[in-house]
């Protein structure tokens, strides 16, 4: 980046204006660090982003795929996931906050920082005590999920040691879209008529997409 004039180059730009005036590709350059013999930061960051579609996806990629992009490797992926997870923890809530979640778009936003967008399918519910309000959230199943992996026995085991009065449920589509599958369907199905008998309510289930969400509740389906 010699070539660029210093106001130009990302690190002397955020210092001299803020994180917010550099672009996608300068914020991945800088979290790089550096280029290779041919390329500058700022050109593998360029391709990088090319390669996966933008900053969506490389929130969808694993360190295989980042570190296949030239110039990258296994050691400068490893520094962009940790960057990205980075952000996604500072987009969750601490436990000690005690969200109350009262809507179903309350519910997807405070999960799909940690949950959205990702590449493996994952999931787990959050448990809620008599005002709605979390007591913590937990994963029950990571990977390809259907309605045999994921059991209402190890749904409320979770939410029995929690000492839950009601859970929401919820899991990821890899693919980006949350259009609920008939296994979807019949698993809410399951939970709900389980959640009757042990007198924990099943409060919706929320599938999370590519930046937008599905709810039972909202389609009237709890």
């Amino acid at each position: 980046m010699k070539e660029l004039s210093p106001d130009d180059r990302p690190r002397e730009k955020l210092l001299a204006h803020g994180a917010a005036a550099l672009g996608d590709n300068e914020l991945v350059a800088l979290v790089l660090g550096s280029g290779c013999r041919d390329r500058d930061a700022l050109a593998v960051a360029n391709e990088l982003l090319a390669a996966h579609g933008g900053l969506r996806g490389l929130v969808r990629s694993n360190a295989d795929d980042l570190g296949r992009a030239p110039g990258v490797g296994r050691a400068k992926a490893a520094q962009v996931l940790a960057a990205i997870e980075l952000g996604r923890r500072t987009l969750t809530h601490a436990p000690r906050d005690r969200v109350q979640l009262l809507a179903p778009r309350e519910t997807a936003a405070f999960l799909m920082p940690a949950y959205g967008g990702r590449a493996v399918e994952r999931f787990g519910l959050v448990l809620l005590d008599t005002k709605y309000r979390v007591i913590r959230t937990t994963l029950v199943a990571v990977g390809t999920l259907n309605s045999s992996v994921v059991t209402p026995r190890d749904v409320f085991r979770e939410a029995a040691v929690g000492s839950a009065a009601a859970i929401v449920v919820f899991h990821n589509h890899p693919s980006g879209d949350p259009t609920p599958s008939p296994d979807d369907v019949d698993l809410t199905r399951r939970l709900a008529a389980a959640g009757s008998l042990l007198g924990i309510d099943v409060v919706d289930h929320i599938i999370l997409g590519d930046a937008r969400y599905c709810s039972f509740k909202e389609l009237g389906k709890l």
